[in-house]
């Protein structure tokens, strides 16, 4: 009996030791993740929340929870704001060069190189001949995109242009704004952009064109200080910074809390700095109706 006994203990132990007589299963782990493509849905960066990446496409890059404005290239730009087919660009082969032989982290002409590979544009100015809503204008769009649009001698010649053309054709220059500034690494050269558009956007004004600044998340720098705020119409996208120096900077500076929404699109409006803010949905139609209202 013993024995028996015995026999039935070392029979447990092994059935134990080899998992036999359990009520769960080793199994090989499941692989859950979803076969779901890459890309399909993406995060607000504002509210956090998820979107199915074609609705906010459609939704012309705007959050359709919380209405954020999300931050978009020229060539996106161009296709939502022009009308079908009538954008013909001008001035593509002007690129910029490398005067200075300037080093940060990489060399300029290195980094140029890698932003013309990344957009498919010489410079971070896209402009030319369209149509919105059947008004011929000159359009000039800043891509930020490109080392985030900043000024450098090729995008203050191209709006130099631009200027000039819509003069001699008595066409309205309308220009799209969004820019960390000027260029630090054409330095002076940069910099001189500044007085250079300013003074053809004033040629423009003593020609009797018309000049509307679209402003959009973020306008900056020497970009705010210069053409961007000269505008016969200053319009911006809701929620949009429009500054010379950034809010962080000036409360280091100042030590002082800044007032809530400093330097936003609405603040700028409240505080008379901009004329008005305009969904991006709206942007065509109101564009249109400012030509109209100009007689242009």
């Amino acid at each position: 009996m013993a024995e028996n006994k015995t026999s039935t203990l070392s029979t447990d132990v092994a059935k134990h030791a080899s998992g036999a007589g359990r009520t769960w299963q080793d199994v090989a782990p499941v692989d859950r993740r979803s076969d779901v493509p890459e890309g399909l849905w993406m995060r607000c960066v504002n509210c956090e929340a998820m979107s199915y990446r074609k609705q906010v496409e459609l939704n012309l890059d705007v959050c359709p929870e919380c209405d954020y404005h999300n931050r978009i290239g020229a060539d996106q730009r161009v296709s939502q704001l022009v009308d079908p087919d009538s954008f013909e660009p001008m001035w593509e082969n002007l690129a910029p060069v490398d005067p200075l032989g300037f080093v940060d982290r990489i060399p300029y002409a290195q980094r140029l190189e890698q932003e013309q590979a990344k957009t498919g544009h010489r410079d971070a100015l896209l402009c030319g001949k369209a149509f919105i809503k059947g008004r011929g204008v000159v359009l000039a769009v800043m891509d930020n995109r490109f080392m985030m649009a900043s000024m450098g001698s090729v995008v203050g010649e191209k709006i130099a242009r631009c200027a000039e053309l819509a003069a001699e054709t008595d066409q309205p220059f309308v220009m799209i704004a969004a820019s960390g500034g000027a260029r630090m690494q054409e330095s002076g050269l940069s910099l001189a952009q500044m007085a250079k558009t300013s003074a053809a956007i004033g040629r423009l004004d003593d020609a009797g064109g018309l000049f509307i600044s679209v402003l959009t998340d973020p306008t900056t720098g020497g970009v705010t200080a210069s053409f961007a705020m000269l505008g016969d119409v200053i319009i911006a996208e809701p929620k949009a910074l429009i500054c010379f120096a950034g809010p962080r900077v000036i409360a280091n500076t100042v030590r002082e809390q800044l007032p809530e929404g400093f330097q936003r699109a609405e603040f700028l409006l409240d505080k008379g700095f901009i004329d008005r803010v305009v969904h991006r949905k709206d942007l065509r139609s109101e564009i249109s109706r400012v030509i109209d209202y100009a007689g242009k």
